[in-house]
């Protein structure tokens, strides 16, 4: 009776050669995307913006007011190279007229001695030469110089210009003759006097 007892389980074993563990590969594997908490939970409402604090909004006050001087000083540099453009365009128009205006009598000078009838030479020289004196008056008053150098003078190629050089009774390197009278306004060359320079003595 014990005998049969303690062959029967092993009987029991071989009796299924088929039937096994399963291997842990087959074991049922967990879901790819497990529940999160939460997920069925309804979405948190977002926070309610917060006020600028003071600092932010003295500091947006400081950049609007900083604006809006840069805006009134482009518009006041605007306004000023516009007064001034005026005031160039104002001072040449009257420049033009003023020089104009000094012309006027000597054109007066000039149609008085072409009516003057029977006039002799020497009237006729004097005319002329009070004339130019006014001709000259007038450029003067609008800085209009004449360059007009005495022989011996210095020669000097800023104003002159030298068309050859001639024996002279003069220094050398000094102006020996005026071919032509120069003028310069407001110390700028209008035109060099050409001149004649004397030559070194040999």
């Amino acid at each position: 009776m014990l005998a049969v007892l303690f062959f029967f389980p092993l009987f029991q074993g071989m009796s299924h050669p088929h039937h096994h563990r399963p291997h842990p590969a087959h074991a049922a594997e967990p879901s790819a995307n497990p529940p999160q908490a939460g997920d069925d939970a309804a979405p948190q409402a977002e926070a309610a913006p917060q006020p600028p604090s003071p600092e932010i909004q003295e500091l947006r006050a400081q950049v609007a007011a900083l604006a809006d001087q840069a805006l009134r000083a482009q518009a006041e540099a605007q306004n000023a190279r516009r007064r001034a453009e005026e005031e160039i365009a104002k001072g040449r128009k009257f420049a033009i007229e003023a020089f104009a205006e000094s012309l006027l009598p000597v054109i007066d000078s000039l149609e008085a001695g072409l009516n003057t009838e029977h006039a002799s030479a020497e009237q006729l020289r004097e005319g002329t030469e009070a004339t130019l004196r006014q001709l000259l008056a007038a450029l003067e008053r609008n800085k209009v110089v004449q360059v007009s150098p005495e022989p011996g003078a210095k020669f000097d190629p800023s104003v002159q210009q030298a068309i050859s050089v001639v024996p002279s009774e003069q220094e050398a390197g000094t102006v020996a003759g005026v071919l032509q009278k120069g003028y310069t306004i407001a110390e700028r060359v209008l035109r060099p006097a050409l001149v004649t320079v004397a030559a070194a003595k040999a």
